[in-house]
């Protein structure tokens, strides 16, 4: 039965499922019911019915993807701590590159964790993690549409929209993505780059034949509801 909608969106849905706790739950359940309002993907199933779907795929992927291409989709999309960094560090063993072992270590992890755009702040103890460039981008087009409506509509931006918990995230400093860390040889720049792309190259490879392989196993399954 067709329940999803499109590959890349029913990967980090399934591999969100592992992370789903009882202090995620009603965040998660709030996205779904959204879904479910909208008539969205599987409108016709109930809310619990839905979420085991995400699990027996997210079974279903671990059992028959090859470990490296499902270690490089659990490291790039997956929001579950332990097994992030599990991925990463599985990842890293698996690179082939004339780096010294530290930069191969920070690129891999780099590209498994961008950094995110607009200044990062970390209120509240550091619990939380607000983007103000997200904020800024969400408010313009909050504008954007109150002056479609004539003003006659106020579109607010609430918080939980540019504010992550950092128990939902991994959060890096901004100085871990400074190239001049990477590399205690003090190798020429053009090194370093060359070093980085070629790493990126291979991850971005391995991750084009991992989601190939997830689509072919989710069209086999048939859970893509059909174009009208």
């Amino acid at each position: 039965m067709g329940i999803y909608k499109d590959v890349m969106g029913t990967l980090v849905r399934v591999l969100a499922a592992d992370n789903i706790d009882n202090s995620t739950k009603q965040s998660w359940q709030k996205l779904i019911d959204a879904d479910l309002r909208q008539g969205g993907t599987g409108s016709s199933i109930s809310v619990r019915d839905k979420f085991d779907y995400d699990c027996c795929l997210h079974a279903l992927l671990h059992r028959d993807l090859a470990p490296a291409q499902w270690d490089v989709l659990v490291a790039k999309f997956s929001t579950h701590k332990a097994n992030k960094v599990g991925a990463i560090g599985r990842l890293i063993s698996r690179i082939s590159s004339p780096a010294p072992q530290l930069f191969i270590y920070k690129a891999v992890t780099a590209w498994a964790i961008p950094k995110l755009k607009g200044l990062q702040v970390s209120p509240r103890g550091g619990r939380e993690v607000a983007s103000r460039g997200l904020r800024n981008k969400l408010e313009f087009a909050a504008v954007g549409k109150m002056i479609t409506s004539g003003w006659t509509v106020e579109v607010k931006v609430d918080r939980d929209q540019y504010v992550k918990r950092s128990t939902d995230m991994i959060v890096l400093p901004a100085e871990f993505y400074d190239m001049n860390t990477w590399d205690l040889e003090g190798k020429p720049e053009s090194t370093r780059r060359r070093w980085k792309t070629g790493i990126a190259r291979c991850l971005e490879r391995l991750e084009e034949q991992a989601v190939v392989h997830a689509t072919e196993i989710f069209d086999r399954e048939e859970i893509f509801i059909e174009a009208a």
